[in-house]
């Protein structure tokens, strides 16, 4: 048993934070036992660690990330997405051929999310099943709770990128048979998005998702452009997430849908029914896309939210500072659109970055008694002349903190080093 002696805050509900001042947290095997005002005599004989003026939080999840465009994080953001996958990001993709560097690189990838207080993720890799296979593993050996996914794409793709329908979904079931019983990081079936996959290609995914037990992660309504186009290609279905739903693939395991930009009110009947994620990227929104999901209406109508680094069209691999985006582009689209749309609150942020989006893994994202203790410490936050609440420090390390802030890391009770 290991005690926590100092300020704590996590989110209570999507509306609310708990914060404590002169606390003890209790943990027990990796696991929140409990948090107490005064130190229970039972416990007195535990370990006591002060956290002093520095603050307790939960670690943050990633729900959408690409690992193989790390190298072009912060570059090209003077481009839209088309320009921008066709002249930069496709041309880096394809060099994941190449084990040498795609182990130099996800090797990277990892050694920043944990920089940044990220220790669950949802990741895209590429098409290239040993290099995804790679990645998979990394976590799994680092303990870091995700989904991983081998990228599927047999249409209108670069040709360096270009699978053949067959030779896609065979490749796809060899990575699922090789990691299905992973127990830290799992497969996630990945189709790139619906213009870039064929109906064969798709009802084949939706087949191995029930075969295997595994879920799904693409990009939904990202842009007005996509949306089109999805319904264009699939004319017997009404709208983006449809085509999903009938290829099957929203029902073997967690559905996470990146952007959910631009949705009409079929996706967002479809993705409620099926319990589905919405992955807002704030960064890549202002950067690459050119657009904001409807934050505030989607949680509204009961839409599980969650927040995405989106590496490389997001620059960075802080989630804490994209909880703070959250706010600033939700206050933007309600003064632009008002007609259902509103302001979101912070405490609804940070919610997104850590309780609602690490409800896709289990019991991580808080830190309520029965919740894995993957928790940050963080602090160097105040001035001199001007003391701050545990909750006024948490909300300035979204806006203003940088990594030096991030005191300690601990991932299922034990500190990184």
């Amino acid at each position: 048993m290991e005690l926590y002696h100092g300020s704590i805050v996590f989110s209570r509900t999507a509306e609310e934070l708990a914060s404590y001042t002169d606390s003890y947290l209790a943990v027990d095997n990796g696991t929140v036992e409990g948090i107490y005002p005064t130190l229970p005599e039972n416990l007195r004989g535990a370990e006591i660690i002060e956290l002093g003026d520095d603050v307790l939080i939960p670690a943050f999840s990633d729900l959408h990330v690409h690992a193989p465009q790390y190298p072009q994080r912060g570059l090209a953001m003077d481009e839209l997405l088309p320009q921008w996958l066709a002249l930069h990001t496709f041309p880096l993709e394809a060099r994941f051929a190449d084990m040498d560097y795609a182990r130099a690189v996800y090797d990277a990838f990892l050694d920043d999310l944990v920089e940044h207080g990220t220790l669950h993720a949802v990741v895209f890799g590429t098409i290239h099943t040993e290099a995804t296979g790679y990645l998979l593993e990394r976590m799994e050996a680092r303990g870091l709770e995700g989904y991983v996914g081998k990228v599927n794409m047999d249409c209108d793709s670069p040709a360096s990128l270009l699978e053949t329908t067959a030779g896609s979904l065979r490749e796809t079931e060899d990575f699922l048979a090789r990691y299905a019983a992973n127990r830290v990081a799992k497969p996630i079936l990945t189709p790139r998005f619906a213009p870039t996959c064929s109906r064969e290609l798709l009802f084949g995914l939706g087949a191995l998702g029930q075969k295997y037990g595994v879920g799904l992660q693409t990009h939904v309504v990202e842009s007005l452009w996509e949306a089109a186009e999805a319904v264009r290609r699939f004319p017997d279905c009404s709208c983006d997430t449809e085509i999903y739903e009938r290829a099957g693939l929203l029902d073997g395991g967690p559905v996470v849908a990146a952007h959910f930009i631009f949705p009409s009110e079929e996706d967002i009947r479809i993705l409620r029914r099926h319990g589905g994620w919405a992955v807002q990227c704030p960064d890549a929104t202002v950067s690459i896309i050119a657009g904001i999901m409807p934050t505030a209406a989607l949680g509204d109508a009961g839409i599980p939210l969650a927040l995405g680094s989106d590496l490389a069209a997001g620059h960075s691999a802080g989630i804490y500072s994209q909880a703070a985006r959250a706010v600033q582009l939700s206050k933007i689209k309600s003064f632009y659109e008002p007609e259902g749309n509103r302001a979101i609150s912070f405490a609804r942020a940070f919610s997104m970055a850590t309780k609602q989006s690490g409800a896709l893994f289990g019991r991580v994202g808080s830190l309520e008694p029965g919740y894995r203790f993957d928790a940050l410490r963080i602090g160097g936050l105040e001035d001199s002349f001007e003391r701050l609440t545990p909750a006024e420090i948490v909300e300035r390390f979204c806006y203003a903190g940088e990594t030096k802030h991030i005191r300690a890391r601990y991932l299922a009770g034990k500190e990184l080093t």
